[in-house]
């Protein structure tokens, strides 16, 4: 006898519930995504094998350019609030203590702040930027002043110290910046730079191998 064939019907599937769910991902995406800050100027860090990430909380950014200019940026308002104060209060800058806490980076002199501050934001980019003066021989080296008003903005409380250079930029620009950190007691500090995968062949790459040859 004949096996009674079961007519097949055609699969529905309801797709409402599965668009409801990717709309609110999208929107909790939208809304809770921190854009990039506004960077001083671009610069082409060199390239390493170090796998481990910058830090993205408790920020200070020394940036270097390629011409030696330098730029100063911290993601702690409350920390450059107490620091626009302490030059008002001490070298009677008159500076907008609102407009220093909203400013991504300082790019310019002590006695060019004011004026800095003053330049509306989209504006402050480019190869224009004074940036912070750090030749001794030509003045004083003003790094050490603003690493200073960190130091005693954070009190000893965790902050990450970041220095990210040019691959062009010529040594004595990190030389100034090294010392302005040394004076103030920064010993340690890190660099940013361009990840790259590990040449095959290189130490690093046979002891990479050794450890993962060992865990298994």
């Amino acid at each position: 006898m004949a096996r009674p064939k079961i007519p097949r019907k055609s699969t529905n599937i309801d797709m409402t519930a599965m668009c409801d769910v990717a709309f609110l991902l999208l929107s909790f995406f939208i809304l809770t995504t921190k854009f990039k800050p506004a960077e001083a100027i671009t610069v082409t860090t060199p390239n390493s094998v170090a796998a481990k990430a910058a830090p993205d909380k408790d920020i200070v950014l020394v940036t270097l350019d390629k011409n030696g200019k330098v730029f100063l940026s911290m993601d702690d308002e409350q920390k450059k609030e107490y620091i626009a104060n302490t030059l008002n209060t001490t070298k009677n800058l008159g500076i907008n203590v609102a407009a220093f806490k909203k400013a991504p980076f300082i790019g310019g002199s002590f006695s060019q702040l004011k004026s800095f501050l003053e330049v509306p934001e989209e504006s402050r980019k480019g190869d224009a930027l004074p940036g912070i003066p750090t030749d001794s021989s030509k003045g004083a080296n003003e790094m050490v002043e603003w690493m200073r008003l960190v130091n005693d903005a954070y009190q000893g409380k965790k902050m990450n110290l970041l220095l990210k250079g040019d691959n062009l930029a010529k040594y004595p620009a990190f030389k100034s910046v090294i010392d302005a950190f040394k004076k103030n007691d920064f010993l340690k500090f890190q660099m940013v730079t361009n990840p790259e995968s590990v040449p095959i062949g290189s130490e690093l790459w046979k002891n990479n191998q050794k450890g993962e040859k060992r865990d298994e």
